[in-house]
């Protein structure tokens, strides 16, 4: 009987410590603080912005209604700028994510270097990258679509090998055992599971470049915005107002069809 009862004794969890979280808590916030105080936040500073801000959303208001057929054409450029860079960079990112897979390839000098690469993509911001590709393409989309095609590699590759490291393991295991190739390996073992998580990285990258794409036009890289840098710079916030809802609208029905394809293909 005592022996039940100590072995009984011997299975209570033990609660847990309640100085962990206390500490991270407080590793947190002096994180916080301490970085508000290397940049010089200050809420006193923000609050007297806010006024200044309110002054900016009443001359938004109301946005200039026939400006909708001149940015109608820059818009659909927008569109088709997100379309191909986004296929280009998800064509790219597809064979470079199966090269970063530790699981696909055992190498490590194969893996690194794919992620090596990977990581560098995406170190460069999408401006950056724009405004390097005007600076070789000259002023027009081609720029825009190659940023936003490097900037597609960067995203879908590292959520796509990632989602590879999670596959199961037991297909390629069997095809292991009867003598597949590491071509037929990848072709029926690993491509099969992962489509449905690739096409739902594309579509969601996609949805993210028609945001980007909206704005590359600052630096020259084509699109609408141009035309966000032409009518603030002469404080034509009538107008601005307008590239703001015409690119809402479009944005909201994207993200609409994506959110039902993703749906569709989980």
């Amino acid at each position: 009987m005592k022996e039940s009862q100590f072995n009984q004794s011997l299975a209570i969890p033990v609660p847990p410590s309640k100085l962990k979280p206390f500490f991270t808590t407080v590793f947190i916030a002096v994180l916080l603080l301490w970085g508000g105080w290397q940049i010089e936040f200050s809420f006193t500073e923000l609050l007297r912005g806010l006024p200044n801000m309110w002054d900016l959303i009443v001359q938004l208001v109301p946005p200039n209604w026939d400006y909708f057929s001149v940015i109608t054409q820059p818009i659909l450029e927008t569109i088709r700028m997100a379309v191909v860079g986004t296929t280009l960079g998800g064509l790219i990112a597809f064979p470079l994510s199966i090269l970063a897979a530790r699981n696909v390839f055992r190498s490590a000098w194969i893996t690194t270097s794919a992620r090596f690469v990977l990581n560098l993509i995406r170190t460069i911001p999408e401006l950056l990258l724009a405004a390097l590709f005007v600076a070789v393409f000259g002023i027009g989309p081609i720029p825009g679509i190659f940023a936003l095609m490097f900037f597609s590699i960067g995203i879908i590759a590292k959520l796509f090998y990632e989602s590879i490291e999670a596959i199961d393991p037991g297909p390629l295991e069997a095809m292991t055992a009867v003598g597949a190739n590491k071509l037929k390996w990848i072709f029926y073992g690993v491509v099969p599971q992962i489509m449905a998580s690739f096409m739902s990285f594309f579509l969601y990258t996609f949805e993210i470049n028609i945001r980007a794409a909206a704005v590359l036009g600052l630096v020259g890289a084509g699109g609408i915005g141009l035309y966000y840098e032409q009518t603030l710079g002469f404080l034509d916030y009538g107008k601005t107002a307008s590239i703001i809802i015409y690119t809402l609208v479009v944005v909201l029905i994207i993200d609409y069809l994506s959110t039902r394809i993703r749906e569709k293909l989980t």
